[in-house]
């Protein structure tokens, strides 16, 4: 008894008048364009009529897949459709494990900062930096301490330069409102160049009175 046409393996099929979501892309009978441009393994790349290009798709058993539909003419991809989307899938999981989160750790200082608060501050940036954030620092002008703005530059230039070894300078010291601003960025520390050790030479024997010379 014949039960009908057997469904083709990793097929598929949807047919034209099946509405798909806004984010997936057109595929088989959904395709619109009269022509694409087809691209895939084990085809022959070129212009052809959409009916032609779906039945090449369909005598590979795979899917017809519009995959950059903008162009002109549309880009097709002939390949199975589950597998593309597992592909897809993959890659976004990958650029987002590859991504890391930026870190910004902000340090304030006074326009009159004195040597012990600076050193404890400085001691702080340095372990923020070896961490690999960031580190946004800033001098809060409160009242009339707007006046010492020069002085304000001139400590965020002196911390940005005691900092040079952990940290480049992103833009030197802008005054936004009451704030002055510097950002540093980490960089690699440069190994220790590695100290080669110095054999000792050993020292000579003494010579036995037997093989010192006779006078």
């Amino acid at each position: 008894m014949n039960s009908g046409p057997r469904p083709q393996a990793g097929r598929n099929k949807f047919r034209g008048n099946q509405k798909k979501d806004k984010d997936e892309l057109a595929i088989n009978d959904q395709i619109r364009a009269r022509e694409v441009r087809l691209v895939g393994d084990n085809v022959e790349e070129g212009i052809y009529p959409i009916a032609k290009a779906l039945k090449i798709a369909d005598d590979l058993e795979l899917d017809l897949i519009e995959i950059a539909p903008m162009a002109q003419p549309p880009v097709c991809r002939v390949m199975d459709y589950q597998k593309y989307q597992y592909q897809q899938r993959k890659r976004l999981k990958e650029q987002k494990a590859k991504s890391t989160k930026v870190v910004v750790k902000e340090i304030r200082f006074g326009p009159q900062t004195d040597a012990h608060d600076y050193d404890f501050k400085l001691k702080h940036a340095i372990g923020f930096l070896k961490e690999g954030a960031k580190v946004k620092s800033y001098v809060f002008f409160k009242g009339r301490s707007i006046l010492f703005k020069e002085q304000g530059e001139v400590l965020l230039l002196r911390f940005a330069n005691d900092l040079e070894e952990y940290g480049k300078l992103d833009q030197m010291p802008v005054l936004e409102g009451k704030r002055m601003t510097i950002m540093l960025s980490p960089k690699k520390v440069k190994d220790a160049p590695k100290k080669d050790k110095v054999k000792a030479e050993k020292p000579a024997e003494p010579k036995s009175e037997e093989e010192a010379p006779k006078e």
